[in-house]
């Protein structure tokens, strides 16, 4: 049998070796070029927004039940106002309804809304009506309306401005809440009277200050990690 012969290769090894080093800068060249797009596509809102929601959700998995991100410029505004620690806000908020998520959000003493106060609290203990726990003989339109409020030395607070201080509006509610913490020590560094206060209960003081002191440890960087991703 004819022995094949062999296929002569159609570069010879030299220009192989021309061909390998003009292509290696070529590689070199298109590696580079990529890298740096990729940095600048990272810069771009939306992946600066992935980096801001996987920070709040690296952060979120600390506790037993993630404060609602929507909620988080609420305390913060009211914290803005009042002086009261946003953290402290969301521990109330925790404690009282688990962040609204109660299907109730009517105690059975009688508080009301998200953040659960009692009505003579929220229009003011000079109403005619008020005595004992606070439960009172007040109509829906005198506990929302802030000239009564401001009447008898209530807390509520009308915090979007449309005319209403509103225990069942979650801005309203908030501010309420940072108004009378804030009133009652909070916003002076005395956190434990202010939350005892709010409830002459020493477990609720210990429960609140739980939270107070686990979303506190996250206080700056959720703050902003959430202010970022609104922003873009």
């Amino acid at each position: 049998m004819a022995k094949k012969k062999k296929k002569k290769p159609m570069l010879s090894s030299s220009a192989q070796l021309g061909m390998i080093a003009l292509l290696i800068p070529i590689a070199i060249t298109v590696y580079v070029f990529a890298f740096f797009a990729w940095k600048e596509l990272q810069t771009l809102p939306i992946f600066e927004k992935l980096e801001q929601e996987k920070a709040i959700e690296e952060i979120q998995q600390n506790f037993d039940m993630e404060i609602p991100e929507q909620y988080i410029p609420v305390y913060v505004a009211a914290e803005e106002k009042y002086g009261v620690p946003w953290t402290l806000l969301a521990a109330h908020h925790r404690v009282e309804t688990r962040f609204s998520s109660m299907k109730s959000l009517v105690s059975p003493a009688g508080a009301e809304g998200h953040m659960q106060f009692m009505p003579c609290t929220f229009v003011g203990w000079q109403h005619p009506s008020c005595s004992g726990l606070g439960k009172g003989d007040i109509s829906k339109a005198e506990l929302m309306n802030p000239g009564t409020i401001k009447k008898y030395g209530g807390f509520g607070v009308d915090a979007n401005g449309d005319g209403i201080a509103d225990p069942y509006n979650i801005e309203d509610a908030i501010f309420s809440a940072a108004n009378y913490l804030s009133k009652n020590g909070a916003a002076d560094g005395d956190v434990k009277q202010a939350v005892f206060q709010y409830n002459h209960s020493d477990e609720y003081v210990e429960n609140v200050l739980y939270y107070f002191n686990l979303y506190n440890d996250y206080h700056d960087e959720l703050k902003e990690a959430v202010a970022l991703n609104k922003e873009k």
